[in-house]
């Protein structure tokens, strides 16, 4: 198994040039549906068949799995048996024919500025945990880029003289994104004054460390953001993703043209972010106005 992962991680990441977050998540989904074998079923992933993987997808309905999330794994899947096939390790395909689950369009969760400035000031610059979750917020919502994205920043992939970060360097998915000044601010103030406390190795490249001076993980920032929606008491689900939808929604408020979000996000369709426009129609409905609250008399 362990050599049809490394191949299939070079097939995935240089044949079909996925972004990286993506590229993680195929991989979780192979490892995953791996240990369902290991647990289910006598077979190996060399002698799956179409049944496997329809029971193994109504495993994870029932496991309460959202249809985004198991239109996914099925993609997921059909990646990896499409590598198999192309290296005649298998005869047949057993995902082909199997159509993803319709999915819902799903108007993205959003905050109001106000509650992003509740939440953004909820840290407290004093400490190194403080500082850098500050920063981490900060950033996020002033770029909209990913969770990967932002955990896997670099010391050398910010420019605080000219005011951008370099996201996915080297890729075909390379992308420059401008920092605002209150992001670039509080990101020097860790970098400066904290981010230094922790490091014990001087070699040390990673951006945002967590407390033992290694690079922060994805769970460990969601946890962080769990931490402060908790602390600042506004009554949403709040995950990372949240403030890139809301980074989004406020620009088009604001009158920033589609394309220039998608570059922004780093979307390869434009259609992508057409969900947006919905968004801020039901935004602005839901804001009161202050003429109907005036009486006729």
């Amino acid at each position: 198994m362990e050599d049809i992962a490394v191949g299939f991680l070079n097939y995935i990441q240089y044949e079909k040039k996925l972004a990286k977050n993506t590229l993680e998540a195929y991989l979780r989904d192979i490892k995953q549906f791996n240990e369902y074998l290991k647990s289910y079923s006598s077979l190996d992933i060399l002698q799956v068949n179409k049944t496997i993987i329809l029971t193994y997808l109504m495993y994870l309905q029932k496991n309460g799995k959202s249809t985004s999330t198991i239109s996914r794994n099925l993609a997921s899947l059909r990646s990896l048996y499409q590598y198999l096939l192309n290296k005649g390790l298998v005869k047949e395909d057993p995902t082909q024919n199997l159509h993803s689950p319709k999915q819902e369009r799903k108007i993205p969760n959003i905050l109001t500025t106000e509650e992003v400035d509740l939440l953004l000031s909820q840290p407290k610059v004093l400490d190194f945990k403080g500082s850098r979750d500050k920063a981490m917020l900060e950033l996020l919502y002033a770029t909209g880029i990913r969770v990967t994205e932002i955990i896997s920043l670099d010391m050398n992939d910010i420019n605080f003289e000219i005011g951008y970060i370099m996201l996915e360097k080297g890729s075909s998915n390379e992308r420059i994104v401008p920092v605002g000044e209150i992001a670039l601010k509080y990101t020097k103030i860790y970098i400066e004054q904290f981010r230094e406390t922790v490091i014990n190795n001087k070699d040390e490249k990673s951006l945002f460390v967590n407390c033992h001076g290694g690079r922060l993980t994805r769970q460990g920032f969601w946890k962080i953001v769990k931490y402060y929606t908790k602390k600042s008491n506004i009554n949403k689900t709040i995950t990372p993703h949240t403030l890139r939808h809301s980074f989004a929604t406020h620009l088009l408020e604001q009158g920033t043209d589609l394309r220039t979000i998608q570059e922004l996000l780093g979307h390869n369709d434009i259609k992508t972010i057409s969900i947006y426009l919905h968004v801020t129609s039901a935004h602005k409905s839901s804001i009161p106005n202050p003429l109907d609250t005036l009486d006729d008399s």
